[in-house]
């Protein structure tokens, strides 16, 4: 889950409290220096579920009814203060919070452990309790988060960014704030793992028919469980709770003193990591005395933790006593500072819980609904959230919402959209090579052309040809971002001098979506795409070894794909096609002595050009069934999207070549079952993911080799790794027309090894370790085993297959791996 660079989603809430006899109370909470500090709680002494937290600038309001109240305001790091005030009116509240003295006792220093290991044991002790006690509970949520660019260069790959900034509101430097939201919610907790969230209201700045990207359930940050994952992205493995079952493993502490605070006894720990490069938090931690709960944390995640992006990331956490003896979180608060490619950028998100009650009713069922955002929550007026917005905007913010509010009424209107269009729609002379896309922003349609540089390519088939495309889109639904979409696509070989091309067209109607195609291609014998076509160009101009097999292929064929509900995905096509065998045209290599390593475009008898089946049609039919076991969804507007499932997906198909029908020569009946899961979480230890293939032809009458099941195969030393590929399979020795099992496994490590290294901690090296599976009636069993690297999208490989079969390329290689998708 990586969202754009500026938007990493975190959560403010707060809480209204409020009758028909309530007046305004207003203040201002700073230290001793008269300096503003920044969302401390503040909340009544008999009340605390109906609080409130102070802005940016330490500025709060509060709605109490008429009487005296004892307030207490809270902060970590301070002294706590209770303030009495009497309300008769709308008052004001002036507050000074003492830096906290932590008082520590001399005398048991120096007995060879710090005291504050005792602390920890007991916290540990007793963290499966204080997980599971709670029990099922509803909050009031007000969300916040603000997210400014710090500093950005005038242009980025040739992109105008003073521009852009200008689009957006930001200031002549380029700096300013780029993302501004607030939301509440209310939310429904089952501990420990159910969560149903309902958003109530969302302003979002420069855009009010968005929703906000604040989500309560992204708040979700538990110390009490061993690790907090936090958000996608930001490691690739969890951060390690400094009270987990195994926390002396991975930290130091020291007791930084003790203090008495409600009639409780308060131990200020200091939390420091044993090594670099570990998903490690490092500060304070607050644990109760006998009690032996977290009171509060002020914790800190920086690049020595392996993050990515952000330079730093401070987490400062509160928690207050609610009803049933629990203790749940008052407040919670991100501050981060990041860049990337010259960008800088920096934030936070405040959050307030308020309103808890305990044991509500609680229908069964009522969870599989995690998330529901209905019509109207984002048009909530200025009056509305002057009542009920309790983290008061800073002077930038209430003037962001006014120019970010012009600006799009200006961005929207046509003449502007024009004029942009005007702009960006001038051709310049290096998009014939790169691609150009003429755009119409008023009715949001888009019309693109390839470049001459990526429709270029070779083959010995073909010799050089022009692969080139086009494409019109057009939103036609803004609720469900959904497109009418046309392409069309010419291809031209100059050695064999054949023409080609196909158009088609998709869209959405209703809950249904529709594809139509037809016209002719010159396409892979192996229709799972094992070599991509640039990578088959190098091979065959550079090195002679043209792998690529390609046959002239002239189809229609429609498609058909419906969501049922439960998760279940149906789908439907039927196509024609004719297709024919085309031999080699041309023997060009760059270095004539390679030419002795080209091989015929039968890749059953590579030195022979003979046809490697005649020219045929199919007529074929298929249905799919996919179901993916989630029960869990969000509902926005005018559509229902359920979330990955924690169990695997089941896909089951079934194709049947009809004979007889428009001509058609084939007659077989393909079955085939799939399971298989990405992304299988392992906790610190890293993830994996799984894919299982097995399909019988229970019919095989009249078959030809296109129709075969292909697998994906690799004999360049560079390729496009999937996770279902074999990396010293051949692409086309192997297809099978009789019952095969297809097995993919992969273990990546997730720095768990690579980040203990000093000098490949920085690189952030993934390890990686597959093993792959094959049988069919002539290979019966082979397999793979690989281990590597792996950066970013780019992996190296050693691979080594076991069983009888030894491939053209041995029993061993080295492989480095592109994943392009």
């Amino acid at each position: 889950m990586l969202k754009p660079l500026l938007t990493f989603v975190f959560i403010s809430i707060t809480i209204l409290s409020g009758s028909a006899q309530t007046y305004l109370l207003t203040g201002q909470v700073t230290d001793e220096q008269g300096k503003p500090v920044p969302f401390a709680s503040i909340y009544p002494k008999d009340a605390a579920r109906a609080g409130t937290s102070a802005n940016s600038e330490g500025i709060f309001k509060l709605s109490l009814p008429a009487g005296t109240h004892e307030l207490v305001v809270r902060s970590v790091g301070y002294k706590q203060a209770i303030k009495p005030v009497t309300v008769d009116g709308n008052e004001h509240l002036q507050v000074t919070l003492l830096a906290e003295a932590y008082l520590l006792d001399e005398v048991v220093i120096g007995n060879g452990e710090d005291p504050a290991y005792a602390i920890i044991r007991q916290a540990i002790r007793q963290r499966k309790r204080h997980l599971n006690e709670a029990t099922p509970y509803t909050a009031n949520v007000y969300i916040k988060g603000v997210q400014r660019l710090l500093q950005a260069p005038k242009k980025f790959l040739g992109v105008d960014i003073d521009q852009i900034g200008r689009e957006i509101g930001l200031d002549s430097n380029r700096t300013g704030i780029v993302y501004l939201s607030e939301s509440e919610s209310h939310i429904t907790v089952g501990p420990p793992d159910d969560f149903r969230e309902e958003m109530i209201s969302s302003k979002f700045s420069g855009n009010n028919r968005a929703f906000s990207f604040n989500r309560a359930a992204d708040l979700k940050l538990n110390f009490y469980e061993n690790n907090q994952p936090i958000f996608d992205g930001l490691s690739p493995r969890p951060f390690v709770s400094p009270i987990a079952d195994n926390a002396f493993s991975y930290y130091r502490y020291r007791l930084l003193g003790t203090t008495e605070e409600n009639g409780l006894t308060i131990h200020k720990i200091e939390v420091t990591p044993r090594r670099k490069g570990e998903p490690l938090y490092q500060g304070n931690i607050y644990i109760m005395d006998d009690l032996w709960r977290i009171y509060g944390v002020n914790l800190q995640l920086t690049k020595a933790s392996s993050i990515n992006i952000l330079d730093t990331l401070d987490i400062r956490q509160e928690f207050i006593p609610i009803e049933s003896g629990q203790w749940q979180p008052s407040s919670i608060r991100f501050d981060f500072v990041g860049g990337l490619l010259g960008f800088r950028i920096g934030g936070y998100f405040a959050a307030v819980y308020s309103d808890y009650e305990t044991n509500p009713a609680i229908e069964k069922g009522s969870f599989n609904e995690v998330l529901r955002i209905t019509e109207g929550v984002n048009k909530r007026d200025s009056a509305y959230w002057a009542t009920h917005r309790p983290l008061l905007l800073t002077e930038e913010e209430r003037l962001d919402y006014i120019r970010k509010d012009s600006l799009q009424r200006r961005r929207e209107s046509k003449p502007y959209l024009d004029s942009l269009d005007r702009v960006s729609n001038r051709l310049k002379p290096q998009q014939l090579l790169t691609g150009y896309t003429y755009r119409n922003r008023a009715n949001r349609s888009a019309l693109s052309f390839d470049g001459l540089a990526t429709s270029l390519l070779f083959n010995s088939v073909e010799g050089l040809a022009l692969n080139y495309g086009m494409r019109y889109s057009r939103q036609v639904d803004t609720v469900l971002n959904r497109n009418f979409t046309l392409y069309g696509n010419i291809r031209y070989g100059f050695a064999n001098q054949r023409l080609n091309g196909y158009a088609g067209t998709s869209f959405p109607l209703g809950k249904s979506f529709f594809h139509f195609y037809g016209g002719s291609n010159v396409q892979d014998m192996n229709n799972r795409g094992s070599l991509p076509p640039l990578f088959n160009t190098i091979s065959t101009t550079l090195f002679g070894r043209n792998y690529l097999k390609l046959y002239e292929r002239t189809f229609g064929s429609a498609e058909w794909r419906y969501m049922l509900p439960a998760n279940i995905t149906v789908t439907a096509s039927a196509g024609w096609e004719n297709r024919l065998w085309l031999p080699n045209s041309t023997d060009y290599t760059f270095w004539g002595s390679n030419k002795r390593h080209l091989t015929s475009n039968n890749p059953l008898m590579p030195t022979e050009d003979v046809p490697l089946f005649p020219e045929n049609q199919a007529f074929e039919v298929s249905l799919g069934l996919i179901y993916d076991f989630g029960t869990k969804y969000e509902t926005y507007p005018h559509r229902r999207v359920y979330l990955p499932s924690p169990w695997p997906s089941l896909s089951l198909s079934y194709t049947k070549g009809v004979p007889q029908v428009l001509g058609s020569d084939v007659d077989y009946d393909l079955l085939m079952a799939r399971l298989h899961k990405t992304d299988i979480g392992l906790g610190l230890y890293g993830r994996m993911a799984f894919d299982v293939r097995a399909g019988s032809f229970l019919n095989d009458k009249s078959i030809y080799y296109a129709d075969y099941r292909h697998f994906k195969g690799t004999r360049t030393l560079i390729s496009d790794q999937q996770s279902t590929t074999f990396l010293l399979l051949d692409y086309y020795q192997h297809s099978t027309s009789g019952n095969f099992v297809e097995a993919h496994g992969e273990y990546n490590l997730s720095t768990l090894l690579t980040g203990k290294v000093p000098l490949l901690r920085k690189l952030k090296l993934n390890e990686i370790i597959g093993l792959h599976y094959l049988h069919t009636p002539g290979l019966k069993h082979y397999g793979e085993v690989h281990a590597g690297l792996e950066w970013q999208r780019v992996r190296v490989i050693y691979a080594r297959s076991f069983g009888s079969h030894v491939g053209p390329g041995g029993k061993q290689a080295i492989r480095i791996g592109l994943r392009l998708f």
